[in-house]
């Protein structure tokens, strides 16, 4: 199995197959994509605008169709467009550099409409905000059916990911039907988080992940002794972080182990590994609140996960793609074996076979969703049948 590469760069294809991931449509695709072909061969950054104009321009006709579907009464149509017009507009938006001209206009568009979907759908999430020592942590609620107290997992972005593209990888959908609610945040660095409140990346995750547990643990529905944490991309370094200080978690898992970011920085000025996104020490020195290269350097020497894993003492999944072309999958093998204290440790790499071989599964995200669904189904007491 391998990345659908339209493009002749590795960035463009990768939004396009996490869009055709998160629900998007191949023909709308197909549209998007052939004006701007050529523009992509000048290298992944300097054709970005010309992306977003082709992309936000199909995220607006989507609005204005969903108008005329809420007009006649039909809302889940309206809803359905709605969900598109949103991935189109964020995946627009994630491509430019910061403080590129529309971005913020685009962002917005992109949260109306994913916020009016939620509403016309009827769809299970509901916004919720966590309060942090500075701001708020922004959340998608996703709930398990049924009476009683359930288990959670609380889901975390990458470094350029979003709550919206969380829920949009369908884990919460799997969860739920395991009897599973689903809390995914914008963290510090991330999403709103970042773009509204310009709250940076802590790489101490423990300090706004126990502010997840403690909302949650105020919630009527939720077993406050059966709650996860799992994270995607970047988020391999933030849930095991998390894991290994704030005890109330009861399991953990990662989509992609993110072992020693730091190093892959050292990495990637070196030219070695492909970047996730344009502009990329722009979007990393915005993400830390860095001045320049040096401060942001200094700021993610944390990204660090040596020494720390021997405090997870609670049943922990890595997962990873064989041939994740960011992030070695030796840095699983490294988290893996870090995990000495877990009293259930699992490494599962994922090979041809059965897919999910790129980077978290950007190549085919069914195989991740549903181990991770019955990692915690089983270790959280959900149902896998």
């Amino acid at each position: 199995m391998a990345l659908f590469e339209y493009f002749p760069n590795y960035i463009w294809n990768l939004s396009v197959a996490i869009a055709m991931e998160s629900g998007a449509q191949l023909g709308e695709i197909i549209d998007m994509c052939q004006p701007i072909r050529d523009a992509a061969a000048n290298g992944a950054d300097a054709g970005t605008p010309q992306f977003m104009t082709a992309w936000a321009a199909m995220g607006d006709k989507l609005l204005d169709l969903a108008a005329e579907d809420e007009f006649k009464g039909r809302a889940f149509s309206a809803s359905n467009k709605l969900e598109r017009a949103a991935l189109y507009l964020i995946t627009a938006e994630r491509m430019q550099g910061h403080g590129h001209p529309g971005r913020k206009e685009t962002y917005a568009r992109a949260r109306a409409a994913f916020d009016r979907s939620t509403e016309l759908g009827k769809l299970n999430r509901e916004r919720v905000e966590i309060p942090l020592e500075a701001g708020t942590m922004p959340g998608l609620y996703t709930r398990a059916s049924g009476e009683g107290r359930k288990p959670v997992v609380v889901f975390c972005n990458g470094l350029d990911s979003c709550k919206e593209l969380l829920y949009w990888t369908r884990l919460p959908h799997e969860l739920a039907r395991r009897g599973i609610s689903t809390l995914c945040v914008d963290q510090p660095g991330s999403g709103e988080a970042l773009r509204l409140q310009n709250l940076p990346v802590d790489p101490r995750s423990e300090s706004w992940a126990s502010k997840a547990v403690d909302w949650l643990e105020q919630q009527p529905d939720v077993d406050p002794e059966r709650i996860g944490m799992t994270g995607i991309s970047l988020g391999g370094h933030f849930a095991p972080r998390a894991v290994a200080y704030e005890p109330r978690f009861a399991s953990g898992a990662v989509w992609g182990a993110n072992h020693n970011w730091r190093e892959v920085q050292d990495k990637r000025m070196g030219r070695e590994g492909e970047n996730p996104v344009p502009h990329y020490w722009a979007h990393v020195h915005w993400a830390f609140g860095a001045t320049d290269q040096a401060d942001f350097l200094a700021k993610s020497e944390a990204m660090n996960l040596n020494g720390h894993m021997h405090a997870v003492r609670v049943p922990f999944l890595v997962t990873h793609g064989a041939s994740d072309r960011q992030i070695s999958a030796a840095y699983a093998d490294d988290l893996y074996d870090q995990l000495i204290n877990s009293p259930r440790r699992e490494k599962v790499i994922f090979t041809a076979r059965e897919g999910g071989v790129e980077h978290v599964g950007a190549d085919n995200m069914a195989y991740g969703r549903d181990l991770i669904s019955d990692w915690f189904a089983e270790t959280l007491g959900g149902e896998t049948a």
